[in-house]
C-alpha cells in the first residue's frame, strides 16, 4: 500500500471530489465544492515528491521532470480510480486527484431526463456535453455510455487523457486508449478509430481543430461520436466549434456540422441544500430540422427561442433548468443567480441583491 492511499481513503470516506497537495501546505479536500484543510502537518518539496512518485509510473514521471506537469491515471481496488495531475509550482511539486467512482451511476440514478438516455440509442451523429472543469460532463457521458453498452450490440472505443471511468464490455465491446500510453494524441486516435470497425466513438476533449474536423468527419461517416468542450451555453458550444475552423472554411463546416450534429448537452453543477451532495442544471438543445437549418444559415443567436419552443422534443434552457431546480428546495438562491445566464430572473429571490461590477 502507498503511503498516499490514506489520503484517498479519507478523501473517499468524506465524500470529496478532489485531493489537493502542494509543497508548503497541508492536504486540501473539495468536499461539495468548498475547499476544506485536512489536520496534517505541511508537506516539504522532498517528502511529497516522494509520495507522488510512488504511485507514477516511471514514463510519467519522466515526462513530468523534464516539462512540469503531467497527467494519468490511478487506481486502488475496491476503492475508486483517480485522475492525477502533477504540477510545478512556485514553492516545488503539487497535484491535484479527482476521484472516479468504481461504480457507473444509471441516468435513472443521476436523475438525468428521459432524452438524455436516448441519445444512448442514436444511430449516428455527434452529441457534445459541455461545462466547466467540475461539472459533471465525465459522468454525464459515462451513464450515457452505460446505457448504450447494456443495450446495444457494438463496438465502443473511448480516447480520453487519462482513461476516467472503466465500462466492462456487456452487450458490446468497449476498449478503453489513453493518449500518452496507448496512443500519441487524440487525433491520431480517432484516425486510428476509423480503422477500428467502432460504432460509438467517445473523444474526452475536442480540444484543437484537427481533433474536432476528425469527430465532425467520424460522425458524418455513420459513426456516434460523443465529446465534451468547455462552453457554457448550446450556442456558445456551437459557435465554438466553428470559430475553430479558418474563416474560409467556416462555411463549409456549418454545413457539414448542421448535418452531423445530434445534440448539445451544457451543464453546471450546484451543491444541494436540502440534504447532502450536488445536482445538474442542464441546457439541452436536439438538432431537430429547425435547428440544423440555423447552423447552416449562421443565426446561432436564435438558438435559444428554438430551444424555448421545442420542449416535446425533450430540449430546455439552463435558466429553465435552474428555476426549476431552486423552486424544488435544492439548490439556493444566490447559487442560481450565481450560475445563471439570465441573472435578472433570479435577482428578486436574493435577500440582498450584490452590485455585480460586470452589469455598471
Amino acid at each position: 500500500m502507498a503511503k498516499i492511499d490514506a489520503f484517498f481513503k479519507l478523501m473517499h470516506d468524506q465524500g470529496a471530489s478532489d485531493l489537493h497537495l502542494v509543497s508548503g501546505q497541508p492536504p486540501v479536500l473539495r468536499i461539495r465544492g468548498d475547499m476544506e484543510r485536512v489536520k496534517y502537518k505541511v508537506l516539504d518539496n522532498d517528502e511529497l515528491k516522494a509520495m507522488l512518485y510512488e504511485i507514477a509510473p516511471e514514463e510519467k514521471v519522466k515526462v513530468f521532470e523534464e516539462t512540469g506537469d503531467v497527467d494519468f491515471g490511478y487506481e486502488i481496488p475496491g476503492l475508486a480510480r483517480y485522475r492525477a495531475n502533477f504540477f510545478m509550482q512556485k514553492y516545488g511539486a503539487a497535484a491535484v486527484f479527482r476521484e472516479i467512482p468504481a461504480d457507473i451511476m444509471t441516468a435513472e440514478q443521476l436523475g438525468l431526463p428521459s432524452v438524455i438516455t436516448k441519445m444512448a440509442s442514436l444511430p449516428r451523429g455527434l452529441v457534445l456535453v459541455t461545462g466547466p472543469t467540475g461539472s459533471g460532463k465525465s459522468t454525464t457521458l459515462a451513464a450515457i455510455i452505460d446505457e448504450a453498452n447494456r443495450t446495444r450490440k457494438d463496438h465502443i472505443i473511448t480516447v480520453e487523457d487519462p482513461i476516467e471511468f472503466v465500462h466492462k464490455s456487456q452487450s458490446c465491446i468497449v476498449n478503453h486508449r489513453e493518449v500518452g500510453l496507448h496512443t500519441k494524441t487524440f487525433s491520431a486516435a480517432l484516425r486510428g478509430a476509423l480503422r477500428e470497425d467502432p460504432d460509438i466513438i467517445l473523444v474526452g476533449e475536442l480540444r484543437d481543430l484537427e481533433t474536432i474536423s476528425l469527430a465532425i468527419e467520424a460522425a458524418s461517416t455513420g459513426h456516434l461520436v460523443f465529446g465534451t468542450l468547455h462552453t457554457s451555453s448550446a450556442p456558445k458550444t456551437v459557435d465554438r466549434v466553428i470559430e475553430v475552423f479558418p474563416a474560409s472554411e467556416q462555411s463549409q463546416i456549418r454545413s457539414t456540422l448542421s448535418d452531423g450534429l445530434r445534440a448539445v448537452v451544457a451543464q453546471v453543477l450546484f451543491k444541494r441544500i436540502d440534504k447532502k451532495g450536488r445536482c445538474a442544471a442542464m441546457e439541452i438543445l436536439i438538432a431537430n430540422p429547425a435547428v440544423r437549418n440555423l447552423i447552416r444559415e449562421g443565426k446561432t443567436y436564435q438558438i435559444p427561442s428554438m430551444i424555448q419552443t421545442g420542449r416535446k422534443y425533450g430540449m430546455q434552457l439552463l435558466d429553465d433548468a435552474i428555476m426549476e431546480l431552486y423552486k424544488k428546495g435544492w439548490i439556493s438562491a444566490d447559487e442560481a443567480y450565481m450560475k445563471s445566464n439570465d441573472k435578472t430572473r433570479f435577482r428578486p429571490f436574493l435577500k440582498t441583491p450584490p452590485t455585480d461590477f460586470t452589469e455598471a
